[in-house]
């Protein structure tokens, strides 16, 4: 646990402290929100949560427990939830740094320095640095990433009541065999980023699978030797039928 904590301890002996850290979870899903988290962990041993990891790393039962000592440990957290809509609207990207800037503006406690997960972001009101991988390495970024994880899996729970047919409660929206035949057979939903092109192809009504239409030349001579009865499909796999008319 002391390693997770090196990038804070050499902050605050700097004179930066409080600092806070900021992650997203739901980037590369292509339905249901983008969630970005900001935590500032409290000085000492306070600070020093139970469990604190990556949350990617976590199981849900200790994803959720690691949760409530975030909550119960922070000098402040902060959560922002950016809908499908407004990802499509303003681009993936650019949500992901807007969020992150609202969420550290809506912390209680100004932070002195500000870490974030992956790269820099200008105009959180403080000087602040990207960090590689920082979920795994410095403990208010992942502290973070499991207030964002778990706040969105909640929300896409709770989606499953409304959109029942996708299965969001199982892969949260994230592209899977399962979403992928969902899609293909009803569509997209409400909550769908219009801007992914899995979406965009469901949307525009390209079939997860390809027919491909042969007449029937010798039904229509009069001379029908293939012994069938009516139309015939036949599936060749892969995602190709070929039927006879």
């Amino acid at each position: 646990m002391g390693n997770l904590y090196a990038f804070e301890r050499s902050l605050a002996k700097a004179g930066l402290e409080p600092v806070a850290g900021a992650d997203e979870a739901g980037r590369g899903a292509c339905a249901g929100p983008l969630v970005v988290g900001a935590v500032v962990l409290a000085p000492g041993r306070r600070g020093q949560v139970p469990g604190l990891a990556d949350s990617k790393l976590l199981t849900p039962l200790a994803r959720e427990r690691v949760y409530a000592q975030v909550v119960g440990r922070a000098a402040a957290w902060s959560v922002v939830v950016i809908p499908a809509a407004d990802v499509d609207r303003i681009g993936l990207h650019k949500a992901n740094i807007e969020g992150m800037r609202r969420a550290v503006a809506g912390l209680g406690v100004r932070p002195a320095y500000v870490l974030t997960d992956g790269f820099a972001v200008a105009g959180v009101g403080a000087p602040g640095l990207g960090v590689w991988k920082g979920d795994r390495v410095a403990a208010c970024i992942a502290a973070a990433s499991v207030i964002a994880k778990v706040t969105r899996d909640r929300l896409m729970v709770a989606m499953h009541d409304d959109f029942p047919a996708y299965g969001f409660a199982g892969h949260k929206g994230y592209i899977t065999p399962e979403h992928q035949g969902a899609l293909a057979e009803h569509g997209p939903c409400a909550e769908h980023r219009r801007s992914f092109i899995n979406v965009i192809r469901a949307d525009a009504g390209m079939p997860g699978r390809v027919q491909i239409v042969i007449p029937d030349l010798a039904g229509e001579a009069g001379d029908d030797q293939s012994g069938r009865d009516g139309d015939h499909d036949v599936d060749l796999g892969d995602n190709v039928s070929v039927a006879i008319r």
